[in-house]
């Protein structure tokens, strides 16, 4: 049985995926019904969380049949990322999700998102004041690396996991692959593998079909 800090999620969870204008309430009540153990909505700004604005705020939604549930943040500046946990908190999910992820240049631009991955100690720096600033379990999806000259994707598993990170999900690509090639889930199983790591570890990358979901108890595809 998996947990995230004492939710129970089965043996074998699917997770699903934050998907910008996709993970909405309907399409999430749908994805539930159809056996997804875990929810996650759209990732919300916290630039536009702290400053109240509609669209962000409308994200928060979320009904008691999507539960579990997972909010999640993207963003690259200390004090902004604290009162936005503190938001989310207010609007009582099970989990808070930190995206590290984002290709995107309009988020990258902003060291947001797959950005960070320029500047790991930042990244830690980061999730660790989210993590004290917030009594909700905190998580973070990320990427192997900026690029594949810079794949750090063991160390900042580890160093995730040491200030406080309760689970953590990779999408098995770098940020200069975007969404192109295939996804490497030999760098998932090094993490899963990896003595020092007890935290669940999710995959992410070219999962489109039941035996590529069942993969990710080794790490395979």
């Amino acid at each position: 049985m998996v947990h995230i800090a004492g939710i129970p999620l089965g043996d074998f969870p699917l997770l699903l995926a934050p998907m910008e204008d996709v993970s909405d309430p309907p399409f999430r009540a749908l994805c539930k019904q159809q056996g997804a153990d875990l929810m996650f909505t759209e990732f919300i700004s916290v630039e536009g969380l702290i400053r109240d604005a509609h669209k962000s705020v409308q994200k928060l939604d979320i009904y008691d049949e999507e539960r579990p549930i997972g909010v999640q943040i993207f963003g690259a500046e200390l004090e902004s990322m604290m009162k936005a946990a503190q938001i989310v908190e207010a609007a009582q999910p099970e989990i808070l999700d930190i995206n590290y992820g984002c290709p995107v240049q309009k988020v990258v631009c902003k060291l947001a998102g797959a950005g960070i991955l320029k500047d790991i100690p930042k990244m830690v720096a980061l999730t660790e004041a989210v993590v004290k600033s917030t009594r909700l379990p905190v998580t973070v999806k990320t990427r192997l690396g900026w690029d594949h000259s810079s794949i750090f994707i063991e160390e900042v598993a580890e160093r995730l996991q040491d200030v406080g990170v309760q689970a953590l999900s990779i999408h098995a690509r770098t940020r200069s692959q975007m969404y192109k090639g295939e996804a490497d889930w030999s760098w998932i199983a090094k993490v899963k593998n990896n003595p020092r790591i007890h935290i669940p570890i999710f995959g992410n990358g070219d999962i489109d079909s039941p035996p590529k979901r069942w993969s990710t108890e080794t790490g395979t595809k």
